[in-house]
């Protein structure tokens, strides 16, 4: 068994295989955090600004982007500082707020595709009772849920785990993910017991909901007129592709999770910067590209953007 600890800083080991590179990282990283921040907040600016995008569906939208903005903001912020320090470290308690905020932001995110899968739902295949159901009352009960379940789920896994006895300080990743387990000297059936609880509530469950939800949609459709396939087709591809997103991202935080020690270094690293790299841009482009309302309240804004720009020079 191995000897425990007195732990009082980590060391995240990721940075010694890109030190001549890091200012170049830097300035990459940094540029992605903050297209991040603009795109997602753009939209959700043009949703909570336009009456005509004040629908169930929209609403959810602009929670999905605004859970991008602060799951990207769990990881940026101290990946940015990382790069620019000599030595990379984090306190325990740190590292597992970072680890709470992940996963509960993570798992809200399929919360909200499975709301989101259920409005398409009622309005492709119960439109005459669309108002009544999904009220506003059942949009706010939706996304408290969407947040507050897996905060209750993550909270016990970080408490159990700031709990735990350390064998190691020096964390095999970028950042505080599920590398945390490989500092415990053993890991605790409460932890072992309520992860598995947690992979089956936040993330199992919620899929084969949106999986059955959206069967039944194309069933319904298939059966209908062009217009409700036309409707369909439009309203529910958004959807399924950031569905696909989500669970990419969840696939290669469990193979990143399950990779040999051994494994070449500069590999994990890049495998991890896939998770912060891509999903939070992906959403905004596609229900900005693919959602026709969203999409021509955004031309309408580069438009006005463009005269105002031409008024000030002069042209």
């Amino acid at each position: 068994m191995d000897k425990e600890l007195n732990v009082t800083f980590l060391t995240l080991d990721w940075y010694t295989e890109i030190n001549k590179y890091r200012y170049i990282f830097f300035f990459i990283m940094f540029t992605l955090y903050i297209l991040i921040i603009c795109i997602n907040s753009i939209i959700v600016y043009l949703i909570w600004i336009h009456k005509n995008l004040h629908e169930p569906m929209y609403i959810f939208i602009a929670a999905l982007l605004l859970n991008s903005v602060l799951y990207s903001t769990t990881i940026y912020p101290k990946l940015l500082i990382d790069f620019l320090s000599e030595k990379q470290v984090t306190t325990y308690s740190a590292c597992l707020f970072q680890f709470f905020m992940f996963y509960t932001l993570g798992g809200s995110e399929f919360f909200l595709l499975a709301a989101m899968a259920y409005d398409r739902y009622v309005a492709i295949c119960k439109p005459l009772q669309y108002h009544i159901i999904m009220r506003k009352t059942t949009v706010s009960i939706s996304l408290i849920i969407a947040w507050l379940v897996p905060v209750c789920h993550i909270a016990v896994v970080a408490i159990a785990s700031a709990e735990a006895k350390l064998c190691d300080s020096n964390i095999k990743g970028v950042f505080c993910n599920n590398a945390v387990y490989t500092l415990q000297c053993q890991r605790s059936r409460l932890i072992i017991v309520f992860g598995v609880v947690c992979l089956l509530d936040l993330v199992i469950l919620p899929m084969l909901f949106i999986v059955f939800t959206y069967t039944t949609i194309f069933i319904v459709s298939h059966q209908s007129c062009k217009e409700i396939r036309k409707k369909a087709a439009e309203t529910c591809l958004p959807h399924l592709l950031v569905l696909i997103s989500a669970c990419l991202f969840f696939v290669y935080d469990v193979s990143i999770a399950r990779v040999e020690a051994d494994f070449p270094k500069t590999a994990r690293i890049i495998m991890t910067l896939q998770i912060v790299l891509y999903h939070p841009l992906f959403n905004p482009f596609v229900y900005g590209l693919k959602m026709k309302k969203i999409s021509k309240h955004l031309k309408g804004l580069l438009c006005q953007g463009k005269i105002t720009s031409c008024i000030k020079t002069g042209f």
